[in-house]
């Protein structure tokens, strides 16, 4: 699943793509697809005529903010959108919006998983399901040492967990949190409770760090992401511990674990994270 950077670079894409654009018409060939309104028909007529005045985003979700509407968009598993290349779209391709200018937007979902939810402007923040996001680990000065302390401290629950729980941390998956907890020496299944003010701190500035990173480098294409010009990301190639099970951790040699935390595969150096 596309995690925080991954979002932000389609979004910063998107937005050189299709801002400024007026949509005349949308198809939709999967309905499951739209959340709200329940009527997909209705959903294409309140889209039609209006313009895409910015692309957002809030923590793994796209905001398409419109004249009048908000559509809000979670690319789940294998979502993504690129613009048409004038062939007939394949059997992947879900959601068509054609613009005035005569160019389109394409929503390709291979597991059919993605969700698109139209809210008239200024409801989507009060609603499902952005409304019980946490604040994010990125250019969001309300994600502070203190929310991280604050939050901890309210739970018996271990730290990946609460990390990658999204109403007390929007935008984490399983990737970014793996690596913060290893650049802050924390084993993954350590008390979030436990932690000291100290490690807290340097948790938090770890969080931060790894997701600023993985932004500039355009997000990791460990499965199938693409931005929406189809280019892959490249923090993949600074990885520590995500996905590389069996190899020598970067930093002291020793055999990278893989283990189940949160019901995730779960990776760590039992050397460099002592912290439990």
């Amino acid at each position: 699943m596309p995690e925080l950077p991954e979002v932000e670079t389609v979004r910063q894409t998107l937005s050189k793509l299709v801002r400024g654009k007026k949509v005349e018409q949308v198809e939709v060939s999967w309905p499951k697809i739209i959340k709200k309104p329940d009527d997909t028909e209705a959903f294409c007529l309140l889209l039609h005529g209006q313009e895409i005045q910015h692309i957002g985003r809030r923590g793994k979700f796209l905001t398409f903010q419109l004249d009048d509407y908000v559509l809000v968009s979670h690319l789940r598993m294998e979502g993504k959108y690129e613009m048409g290349d004038g062939l007939d779209p394949d059997k992947h391709t879900h959601v068509r919006f054609f613009f005035s200018d005569g160019t389109e937007l394409r929503y390709k979902d291979v597991r059919k998983f993605g969700t698109m939810h139209l809210f008239p402007k200024g409801e989507e923040i009060s609603a499902l399901p952005l409304s019980q996001l946490g604040p994010e680990p990125f250019e969001d000065p309300a994600f502070t040492s203190d929310y991280l302390k604050e939050t901890f401290q309210k739970t018996s629950r271990d730290v990946k967990t609460v990390l990658l729980d999204q109403r007390a941390v929007a935008g984490l998956g399983n990737i970014y949190v793996d690596e913060a907890l290893f650049k802050a020496g924390i084993r993954p299944d350590a008390k979030a409770s436990e932690l000291s003010h100290s490690q807290m701190k340097k948790l938090h500035a770890k969080v931060e760090e790894t997701i600023e990173s993985a932004v500039k480098k355009g997000g990791s294409s460990v499965r199938s992401y693409v931005n929406g010009n189809g280019e892959m990301g490249m923090f993949q190639l600074e990885l520590n511990v995500y996905g590389r099970q069996g190899e020598a951790c970067t930093v002291c040699g020793s055999e990278i674990l893989k283990t189940v935390v949160a019901g995730r595969g779960t990776h760590y150096c039992s050397s460099c994270q002592q912290i439990v």
